[in-house]
C-alpha cells in the first residue's frame, strides 16, 4: 500500500535522548488505557531544554502536537529501552521520525509498536530544515520534499519493518500474516479467567 506523509516539521538535533522524548516520571501511564495513551501524547518532547527548543512540540495547554514528521540528527532515541518514547511521539501525532540514525533500540520499539515510521535520511537535514517547514515524506519513493522550497532529500529504504509498521505493529502483523492466531478480546478473556479463580484469604 501506497503511503505518503504530509505535515509540518519539528526539528531536533544529535543524540535525542529517551528521556528527553517522554522523562520517566510519566512512564507509570499505561498506553493500553486510551486516556492515559492521549495524556501519554501530551508530554511528547516535553524534556527538551526550553532554552534550546524555545517552540514546543506540543503547545500550552494541548495535548496534540502541529508537527506530523520530527526531523532528528545522528543517534535519535538513545539513552533507555523504554517502548513508551515512541508511543508519546504516536499518541502526540507524530506520524514519522526522519533523522541521520536512530540508537537501535528507539528503531526497534518504533517497529514493534507500530506507532511511526523511523527513516534514516541519506544526509544532514536537521541543518537543512527548520521547525514549521512543509514536508512530504514519500515511503514508496524514498524521498522527502520540503515544499517550501521544492528541495528533494533521498531517504533510506525501510525493508522489512515496512509491512510491520503498516500493520500496526508486531502482533498485529503476526496475526494479519497467520504466524498467531487471533484471539479476540483479551481483556475480556483475562476477566473470565480472574472470576473463575478462588479469592484470597
Amino acid at each position: 500500500m501506497s503511503k505518503v506523509i504530509r505535515g509540518k516539521a519539528y526539528v531536533v538535533r544529535d543524540n535525542i535522548d529517551t528521556d528527553q522524548i517522554i522523562p520517566a516520571q510519566y512512564l507509570n501511564l499505561v498506553p493500553t488505557i486510551p486516556e492515559e495513551y492521549e495524556k501519554l501524547g501530551s508530554f511528547a518532547l516535553c524534556g527538551l531544554p526550553k532554552d534550546q527548543y524555545p517552540t514546543r512540540y506540543i503547545p500550552e495547554g494541548q495535548s496534540q502536537t502541529p508537527y506530523t514528521i520530527v526531523i532528528g540528527g545522528r543517534n535519535f532515541g538513545c539513552g533507555s529501552s523504554r517502548e513508551h518514547a515512541p508511543i508519546a511521539l504516536g499518541a502526540a501525532g507524530c506520524e514519522a521520525v526522519v533523522a541521520e540514525s536512530f540508537a537501535r533500540i528507539f528503531f526497534r520499539n518504533s517497529v514493534a509498536t507500530g506507532e511511526l515510521y523511523p527513516v534514516e535520511s541519506t544526509v544532514r537535514i536537521c541543518e537543512t530544515i527548520k521547525t514549521g517547514d512543509e514536508l512530504e515524506l514519500d515511503l514508496d519513493a524514498n524521498t522527502l520534499r520540503i515544499l517550501n522550497s521544492s528541495k528533494t532529500i533521498a531517504t533510506k529504504p525501510l525493508g522489512d519493518a515496512r509491512p510491520v509498521i503498516d500493520a500496526g505493529g508486531l502482533f498485529d502483523f503476526a496475526r494479519k500474516s497467520g504466524m498467531i492466531t487471533a484471539q479476540g478480546n483479551h481483556s475480556k478473556a483475562t476477566e473470565e479467567l480472574a472470576a473463575k479463580e478462588p479469592a484470597d484469604d
